[in-house]
C-alpha cells in the first residue's frame, strides 16, 4: 500500500515507492456502472491535440502529448492518483521488497514545491536534519517550481555514495537552509524498542511493512523476558510514521485487539468493500497502552491509532495526525505502465472516515521543543494538499534523538516531553487499576 501526491522518496538505485494503501487488480476488469464515452468532449480533445501538433512553436512527439494528457487527467483527481510509467511501475514493485536506495523522505507536491511529510528513521535525510514540513525549493541548484513530482523524484535519485544538495525553506527560519545529503542504500529497520523503566516498554514503529507485526511480537517477547514475564504498560510510538502496507497495519492492530473490526474500506466498486477483523488474542494481556502520534503519522499509522482508539484498547496521545484516509489501487495497463488511482476511503471500527481530518488524540499534547520553535502545529496534513479527497462528512524535531526520544533504540525521556508524559500516564492508569481492585 504503499503518488503524484505522496512518495516515500527512498531515492537512488532508481528506486522509489509511494506510501499509501494499495492493492492490485486488472484495469480491464468489467464494471457495470461505466458511463458511455463523452463523444463531444473527446472531439474537443482531438481538436486541441491537432492544434498543438500544427501550431505549437516546436514539434512535439505524439507520445509525449498523450502521456502529458494522462498525467494531467490523474493529477486533477486528488494528490494520490498518478500515472506510473513502465519504469516507475517497475521501480515501485521492486521497492516493496524493503530494501531501497536514496534519501529516506516522504514528500508531497504542494503549490509547485516539494514538501516533506516525514523523514524516515535511520536514513540520510533524517540524519542530515530534514524535518516534516520542510519545503524543498531547489535540487542541486535547479528550481523545483514548475517541475512535476516525478521530475523532482528523478533528480533526487542517483547512485549510492553520491551527494545531492537540497535548498529548504523552513517555518521560523529567516532564510533558506542548505543540506548536502549523501545518497545510500536504505534497509529500513521498522521496529525498535527497549525498557524505559522497570515494567514499562517502549516500541517505535517507523514504517509498516509486511513483516512489521512479527518484528513487534519478537520485540515484545524480548521485553517481556526483561520484565520477568509481565509488562505494566507499553508506549507504541507512531510519530512521523508515514504509513506502509495495509496488512502490516492490520496485523499490528491485531496484536492488541481481540475481536471486532480493525478497519474497513468502501468505494464505488464491490471489490473496494473490504472489512478486516481481529483474531481472538491480546499479546499484552490487556496491559495499558499509550500510542504516540503527530502530524507526520499518516495512512497505516492512522489505521492502527484509529483501531486502538475505537476499541478503547489504548490512549492516543500527541497531536492531530495527517489525515490520509484513502485507498489507492494499482491498475496495470498494456504498455507496462500502471495507474495509481484512489478507489476507496477507509473507516475505523466506529465507522469514522478520517480523510482530511486525521485522528484526534485522546490527550492532545504538543512537543515542547517543537512548540517553542513554532512548528508543532504547522506539520503538513492531508487537508493542506491541493485537490485532496474530501471527507464525505465534511473537511473539517531537531534530530533523531530529540524527535523520537531514542538513541540507538533507547528512549531519551529527558529530551522527549511527550514520551515522558506518556510514561506518567501509564503509571497513573496502573495506580487507578490497583485502587479499583481494592
Amino acid at each position: 500500500m504503499n503518488a503524484t501526491g505522496r512518495y516515500i522518496l527512498i531515492l537512488c538505485l532508481g528506486l522509489f515507492t509511494g506510501i499509501g494503501i494499495t492493492m492490485e487488480r486488472s484495469v480491464f476488469a468489467e464494471r457495470a456502472d461505466v458511463a458511455p464515452l463523452p463523444l463531444d468532449t473527446l472531439r474537443i480533445f482531438t481538436e486541441v491535440f491537432g492544434k498543438v501538433k500544427t501550431d505549437y512553436v516546436e514539434s512535439v512527439e505524439d507520445k509525449k502529448l498523450l502521456e502529458d494528457a494522462i498525467h494531467g487527467m490523474l493529477a486533477g483527481l486528488d494528490p494520490h492518483s498518478s500515472y506510473l510509467s513502465p519504469e516507475s511501475y517497475k521501480e515501485m514493485r521492486i521497492g516493496t521488497e524493503g530494501k531501497f536506495g536514496g534519501l529516506g523522505i516522504e514528500v508531497t507536491m504542494e503549490n509547485g514545491f516539494v514538501k516533506v511529510v516525514a523523514p524516515i528513521d535511520d536514513t540520510p535525510a533524517k540524519r542530515a536534519g530534514i524535518k516534516a514540513g520542510d519545503v524543498i525549493t531547489r535540487i542541486d541548484g535547479t528550481p523545483v517550481k514548475g517541475m512535476s513530482l516525478n521530475d523532482a523524484v528523478k533528480m533526487m535519485r542517483g547512485e549510492p555514495d553520491t551527494d545531492i544538495k537540497l535548498s529548504v525553506v523552513r517555518e521560523g527560519e529567516a532564510k533558506p537552509l542548505e543540506f548536502v545529503i549523501t545518497r545510500a542504500v536504505i534497509r529500513i529497520t521498522s521496529v525498535k524498542g527497549s525498557m524505559i523503566e522497570p515494567g514499562y516498554a517502549y516500541v517505535r514503529v517507523s514504517q509498516f511493512q509486511s513483516g512489521t507485526a512479527d518484528a513487534v511480537r519478537r520485540k515484545l517477547s524480548k521485553l517481556k523476558k526483561e520484565a520477568d514475564g509481565k509488562l505494566n504498560g507499553l508506549i507504541l510510538d507512531l510519530r512521523n510514521n508515514p504509513g506502509g502496507v495495509l496488512n502490516g497495519a492490520v496485523s499490528v492492530s491485531d496484536l492488541f485487539v481481540s475481536n471486532g473490526v480493525i478497519v474497513s474500506t468502501r468505494g464505488r466498486g464491490d471489490d473496494s468493500k473490504v472489512e478486516y477483523t481481529a483474531t481472538p488474542n491480546d499479546y499484552l494481556k490487556e496491559s495499558p497502552m499509550v500510542v504516540l502520534v503527530n502530524g507526520g503519522s499518516a495512512s497505516a499509522s492512522e489505521i492502527v491509532a484509529g483501531a486502538l482508539q475505537d476499541h478503547g484498547r489504548a490512549i492516543i496521545m500527541g497531536t492531530q495526525t495527517f489525515g490520509k484516509g484513502s485507498v489507492q489501487t494499482i491498475l496495470p495497463i498494456n504498455n507496462g505502465a500502471a495507474l495509481k488511482i484512489t478507489t476507496a476511503r477507509y473507516y475505523t471500527p466506529n465507522d469514522r472516515s478520517i480523510q482530511a481530518q486525521g485522528i484526534i488524540p485522546d490527550v492532545v499534547i504538543e512537543d515542547l521543543e517543537i512548540s517553542r520553535k513554532g512548528t508543532g502545529s504547522d506539520l503538513l496534513r492531508e487537508e493542506d494538499l491541493q485537490g485532496h479527497l474530501q471527507n464525505e462528512n465534511g473537511d473539517s524535531g531537531d534530530n533523531e534523538e530529540e524527535n523520537n526520544g531514542t538513541t540507538n533504540g533507547t528512549p531519551r525521556i529527558e529530551s522527549d516531553f511527550q514520551l515522558r508524559e506518556a510514561l506518567n500516564l501509564l503509571k497513573g492508569v496502573n495506580i487507578v487499576r490497583k485502587q479499583a481492585r481494592g
